[in-house]
């Protein structure tokens, strides 16, 4: 490889773009998993939750909802510090992430089940099943098919927004490659290649989507 040519930049460039391609993806995948889990729990309440604790959810979910992600990543870093809680810088991304997404997610959990023909439950409650049987064999299958496309969507997002934890010194994909660029001046090249990495992972996230709901097409309204 000649020097001073994109191949031979991304050759020496390897090391930090793969470290870089690593905390993305793993950042990414720790957020998606602690929001859909945390999400599920807090749409759920949203739904049949005491209304007291429907009210603290829905004020959760609505603040969150309202305020940018690159400020909850600020205050997870900064703001913490703050109250003597320090935090990598990693984790503070991740945290911050994860506390705006499972707002989205418990919102298109509510949505969902709320969606769901009452004549479903109350045929689970005639044949005589509990709340949590309803709830596992019935609720959640059933709403898993409509939420699974705006799930996919926020995931999606997730991995756009771990772009933002740069601004708190995580070295992800977007930095690497900015810092490589710094060195070669290769602008073009090397934003045309996070470009191109980041729609293959959002390409994977949406595969596991589409089978997914393959999974659940045989669940019936």
């Amino acid at each position: 490889m000649e020097r001073g040519t994109f191949l031979y930049e991304i050759w020496v460039a390897r090391w930090s773009l793969l470290s870089g391609l690593g905390i993305t993806v793993s950042s990414a995948a720790l957020t998606i998993v602690i929001a859909t889990l945390l999400g599920m729990i807090l749409g759920i309440g949203l739904t049949y939750g005491w209304r007291p604790l429907r009210w603290l959810i829905r004020l959760y979910v609505d603040v969150l909802r309202g305020i940018p992600v690159l400020v909850l990543i600020l205050f997870a870093y900064y703001g913490l510090a703050m109250f003597k809680i320090n935090v990598p810088p990693f984790w503070a991304g991740v945290i911050a992430l994860a506390a705006f997404s499972t707002a989205h997610i418990a919102e298109t959990i509510r949505g969902g089940i709320q969606s769901l023909p009452q004549g479903q439950t109350e045929a689970a409650k005639a044949i005589g099943l509990q709340f949590h049987q309803r709830l596992a064999y019935v609720i959640i299958p059933l709403a898993t098919r409509r939420v699974l496309p705006p799930w996919m969507n926020t995931c999606a997002e997730i991995v756009k927004n771990t772009t933002l934890l740069s601004i708190i010194g995580v070295v992800e994909f977007l930095l690497s490659n900015q810092q490589a660029i710094a060195r070669n001046y290769l602008v073009l090249q090397f934003y045309l290649l996070a470009a191109v990495v980041y729609l293959l992972i959002n390409f994977t996230i949406s595969q596991l989507g589409a089978m997914l709901e393959r999974r659940y097409a045989h669940f019936r309204y």
